[in-house]
């Protein structure tokens, strides 16, 4: 049994490496989902945090979703503290550490836990954990509600989040403050920004999945047709990576620009401190500078998945493949949609919707909302740390909260190298114990101010 001092560092990162131990791991067809390890992370939870179990109320949302409340001493806004349980799939034979054994490997600075769900996600949920335990114990009562909503299944986009989001919005729930997983504290993300940057997301890209299908007879491959549903669909494909979608500066990304250009070398603090003037030739070198460049300024697609014949000598009757999109601020599933089928200029490939969702709403970089994740940076963060908006790239159970809240925002409160963010959903995830630690400073800094 992990250590149940509550300050103690050493104890935290006991309860962080039990609660990475256990294999969360969630499937789009939750008929294939084990819940055995949800019920375990449960119990433990309730065993390693007594303090906080003693005093917040507890209720389990759509099976295995967790929602507490901390009753504040005012009936103001609340804060909403979002994490998610489950983690993705691991192949465990390309990990240089059993992904769910949470091995401390190295030492000082450099020691780092090894594990599935180290970052993504049970890293902010055990920081959050972590602070309220400490702050119950301190005798310290937040003046507004505070609320911790974690989900089961939002690397599913499944229903946790979602049906958390209805319990609130029917008991007429309006959070002053939602805080999710997102951008981190990173370094020389921006060229020419040496000073390191914590990226709160405003806003995330919709994100939507096409299904490309071409069809035929089929038959024997060695008679093939002038155009088999292979050659058909490959050339769609090929179009569409020939015809990305045109670039732009979304508000956000403006704003992002706007507060990190005093801080960049000359001449780029002129060139981002002037986009009025320099903001469509900066549009088009972005995509040159890297992925998370090129997708800050533009809606992304790419084939993640293609289908054929069942066999080598058999000519496919159906030829499919699924695209992933990512939508920038501004574009839509509708006119996304429509601009698939102008490239693709084929009424032989059929394009079908099958998941999609809008950008989601942008909230705010100005006000109190914004000043408190801000000020809690500044307070529970070592360094001199610029807070800028930006737009989060990937999606998440935030976007659900933006029913019931108009100050929706996306931030890990953690120091990455580009290595350790290149590992999410990859092997290798891991975490540097100190980062994690600090990590819990800024979730106290920020419950303190609720």
């Amino acid at each position: 049994m992990a250590p149940e001092n509550t300050t103690d560092p050493a104890a935290s990162v006991a309860r962080f490496r039990e609660l990475l131990r256990i294999p969360t791991v969630s499937d789009a067809d939750d008929s294939r989902t084990d819940p055995a390890p949800f019920d375990e992370f449960h119990a433990a939870l309730a065993r390693l945090y007594p303090g906080l179990h003693g005093v917040l109320e507890r209720e389990v949302v759509a099976r295995h979703s967790l929602l507490y409340r901390w009753r504040g001493t005012t009936d103001g806004d609340p804060l909403v503290l979002v994490a998610h349980i489950d983690v993705v799939p691991v192949v465990e034979a390309e990990w240089d550490h059993p992904p769910f054994a949470a091995e401390l490997i190295g030492a000082g600075a450099d020691a780092a836990i090894h594990a599935r769900g180290a970052i993504d996600d049970k890293g902010s949920l055990v920081a959050i954990l972590e602070a309220v335990e400490q702050l119950v114990a301190e005798g310290f009562t937040p003046v507004r509600d505070v609320y911790l909503a974690f989900g089961h299944n939002e690397e599913t986009a499944g229903d946790g989040a979602q049906q958390i989001v209805a319990v609130l919005e029917r008991r007429g729930v309006r959070p002053a403050l939602v805080l999710d997983e997102g951008g981190a504290v990173v370094d020389g993300v921006v060229p020419g920004v040496a000073v390191p940057t914590a990226m709160v997301g405003v806003a995330e890209r919709g994100v939507m999945t096409l299904l490309l299908t071409a069809r035929e007879a089929g038959g024997h491959a060695s008679t093939p047709p002038a155009t088999p549903a292979t050659a058909r669909l490959a050339r769609a494909i090929d179009r569409l990576h020939r015809h990305p979608f045109p670039t732009r500066i979304a508000p956000p990304v403006r704003a992002l620009f706007a507060t990190i250009a005093p801080y960049a070398q000359p001449p780029l603090r002129w060139v981002f401190g002037n986009l009025a003037v320099t903001g469509p030739l900066l549009a088009k070198v972005f995509p040159h500078l890297g992925p998370e460049m090129n997708a800050m300024v533009r809606t992304t697609a790419v084939a993640t998945s293609l289908s054929g014949a069942p066999g080598e000598n058999v000519l496919a009757t159906t030829a499919q493949a699924a695209v992933n999109i990512r939508l920038l601020t501004g574009d839509t599933v509708a006119s996304v949609t429509a601009r698939v089928r102008r490239v693709v200029a084929d009424p032989e490939v059929e394009i079908e919707v099958r998941h999609a969702s809008d950008p989601s709403p942008v909230s705010p970089w100005k006000g109190e909302a914004w000043r408190r994740i801000a000020s809690a940076v500044a307070e529970g963060l070592s360094g001199d740390i610029v807070t800028t908006p930006y737009i989060q790239l990937g999606a998440s159970d935030s976007r659900w909260f933006t029913r019931i809240s108009g100050h929706v925002y996306r931030f890990t409160p953690f120091h990455l190298t580009r290595s350790e963010r290149d590992a999410l959903h990859a092997h290798n995830e891991r975490i540097r114990v100190e980062v994690w630690l600090r990590g819990i400073g800024f979730y106290r800094a920020l419950l303190r101010a609720s």
